[in-house]
C-alpha cells in the first residue's frame, strides 16, 4: 500500500455515510451546480486535519496524486498538508508547494477547498512579492481561480495591506456567480475590521454596482443604522 492508499484508508475509516449525504447536498453536487460530479467519503474537517497532520511529511508527488483523487476529503487533506509545510517549510518549500498549487487549481474545486488554502499557500507566498498572478487568475475562465485570486488577499488583509483586495473587489463586481460575491464580500468585510473608514467610503462609491451579496458581507460588522444607509437603492 502507498503513503496516498493509506491516507484515503485512514479517512475511509473516519467517514459515515450520513455526513456524505449531508455533504453532498451542501456542497452542491447534483448536475448543473456548481460542484457537479464531486464525491464526499463523509468525514468532517477536524478529522481530515488530523490525518493531514499526522502524513505532513509526504513528498510532492503524493500531494499531488491526492490532489486528483475523486474523494473531496482526499483533495482537502493534501491541501492542508500542503498549508502545514508552508507554515513551517522554508522559503524553497513555500514555492514548491505555490507552483503545485497553481498547476492544479483544477482539482481545488469547491469554495472549502480554496478558502482553507489559498491564503496560506498563496497569499502568505505573494506577501513580499509582485501580485500579478492574483490579476491573471480573476480573468480565468475557472470559477475557483477567480475565488483564490480574492480569497488569497486575506493574507494580506491580515499585513494590513489591502490594495489588492479592494482592487480585486472591484473587478468581481461584474462576476456573474454568486459564489465570488460572497468571497468578495467577504474579504472587503475583513478589510473593514482593520480600517472601517475605508471600507464605508468604498461601499458609498461602489454600492449601486456593487452585487447585492456582495454589498451585505461585506457591511455586516456595520450598525444596523448604517447598513440600512448603504443597501438603499437610490
Amino acid at each position: 500500500m502507498t503513503t496516498t492508499d493509506n491516507i484515503i484508508s485512514e479517512l475511509k475509516e473516519l467517514a459515515t455515510e450520513e455526513k456524505r449525504i449531508i455533504l453532498q447536498r451542501f456542497f452542491k453536487t447534483a448536475k448543473g451546480e456548481y460542484g457537479e460530479g464531486d464525491v464526499f467519503l463523509g468525514v468532517v474537517v477536524p478529522h481530515t486535519r488530523i490525518v493531514a497532520h499526522r502524513h505532513y511529511d509526504i513528498e510532492e508527488e503524493e500531494i499531488k496524486t491526492l490532489l486528483h483523487s475523486e474523494f473531496h476529503e482526499a483533495r482537502l487533506c493534501a491541501l492542508l498538508i500542503m498549508v502545514r509545510k508552508c507554515l513551517k517549510g522554508d522559503e524553497s518549500t513555500k514555492q514548491n508547494m505555490f507552483e503545485l498549487y497553481l498547476e492544479n487549481t483544477k482539482r481545488i474545486n469547491n469554495w472549502d477547498l480554496v478558502d482553507l488554502s489559498a491564503p496560506a499557500v498563496i497569499g502568505n507566498f505573494l506577501i513580499d512579492k509582485p501580485r500579478d498572478i492574483l490579476y491573471r487568475l480573476a480573468e480565468s475562465d475557472l470559477l475557483w481561480d477567480n475565488r483564490i485570486s480574492i480569497v488569497s488577499t486575506l493574507a494580506f488583509i491580515r499585513k494590513n495591506d489591502l490594495e489588492d483586495t479592494y482592487r480585486l473587489a472591484v473587478k468581481m463586481m461584474s462576476h456573474p456567480r454568486d459564489l465570488i460575491h460572497k468571497a468578495s464580500g467577504w474579504m472587503l468585510r475583513e478589510a473593514g475590521k482593520r480600517d472601517p473608514r475605508r471600507l464605508y467610503t468604498f461601499i458609498e462609491q461602489h454600492r449601486k454596482a456593487m452585487p447585492r451579496t456582495m454589498l451585505r458581507y461585506a457591511i455586516e460588522k456595520f450598525s444596523k443604522e448604517e447598513r440600512t444607509k448603504l443597501m438603499r437603492k437610490e
